[in-house]
C-alpha cells in the first residue's frame, strides 16, 4: 500500500487530466479501494463484497421478473395474432351474407 501523500499526489494529478503510468493508475485504485474499506467500516455500510451479493440478488429477481413479463406478452401477442384472423373471417363471412341478401 502506497502512501497517504503519495496516493493524494496521484489523485490530484489524475484529477486535472495528466497521464499516470499503468503503475501509478494500479496504486491509485488501490488507494481508493482502501479509502472506500475505511469509509465503509467508519460509517457502518456494509462491506463491498456483501452490496454486491445483495445487488446480485436484486438483479437475479429483476431478471425473473422480466422473463415472466415478456413470456406472458408473447403469448398475449399470439393469442391477437389469432383474434385478428377470426375477426378477418368474420368479417368475410359477415360481407358475403349482406352482398347475397337481396336489395
Amino acid at each position: 500500500m502506497i502512501f497517504d501523500d503519495v496516493a493524494k499526489e496521484l489523485h490530484d494529478r489524475s484529477s486535472r487530466g495528466e497521464m499516470l503510468s499503468v503503475e501509478e493508475q494500479k496504486q491509485l485504485q488501490e488507494w481508493y479501494a482502501h479509502q472506500d474499506t475505511a469509509e465503509s467500516k467508519m460509517l457502518g455500510l456494509p462491506t463491498s463484497e456483501e452490496t454486491v451479493v445483495a445487488l446480485q440478488a436484486q438483479i437475479n429477481t429483476a431478471l425473473a421478473q422480466l422473463i415472466t413479463v415478456t413470456k406472458r406478452i408473447q403469448e398475449v401477442a399470439s393469442e391477437n395474432e389469432i383474434l385478428r384472423r377470426e375477426i378477418t373471417i368474420l368479417r368475410r363471412q359477415l360481407m358475403q351474407q349482406v352482398g347475397a341478401q337481396p336489395a
